[in-house]
């Protein structure tokens, strides 16, 4: 699998703001992580493309500014962490872990804690 080429598709999909496309690149028994997600929708875990949507069109509506600029890609087995930024420059990472089929089966979110740099 080419990481870099699926950061790419990854950012471009964000900042298209189309989640069918973002979704594409997940898995239907997904499972999701993010603080930012206990916050939006009452949990931390995710599980299934459906509560993915959900989540990720409530965020998308409720930021209609929304946009990444990948940092770096690092690579290992089976799995990358992108780095980006988003657009008020705060810095974040996703860890994707992928299944043979080349989608991502597990997947976190850590972003920078407000007021640090």
């Amino acid at each position: 699998m080419d990481y870099d080429a699926f950061a790419i598709e990854w950012e471009a999909a964000w900042n298209a703001h189309d989640l069918d496309r973002i979704l594409a690149h997940y898995s239907e028994d997904v499972i999701f992580r993010s603080t930012k997600a206990m916050r939006l929708v009452g949990y931390g875990e995710l599980r299934g493309k459906v509560a993915l949507r959900d989540y990720w069109s409530r965020a998308l509506a409720a930021q209609p500014a929304l946009s990444f600029v990948v940092v770096d890609v690092l690579h290992g087995h089976g799995m990358l962490v992108i780095t980006y930024r988003n657009q008020r420059d705060v810095l974040a990472a996703e860890t994707l872990r992928f299944g043979p089929d080349g989608l991502v089966v597990e997947a976190s979110a850590c972003h920078r804690p407000q007021g640090r740099v």
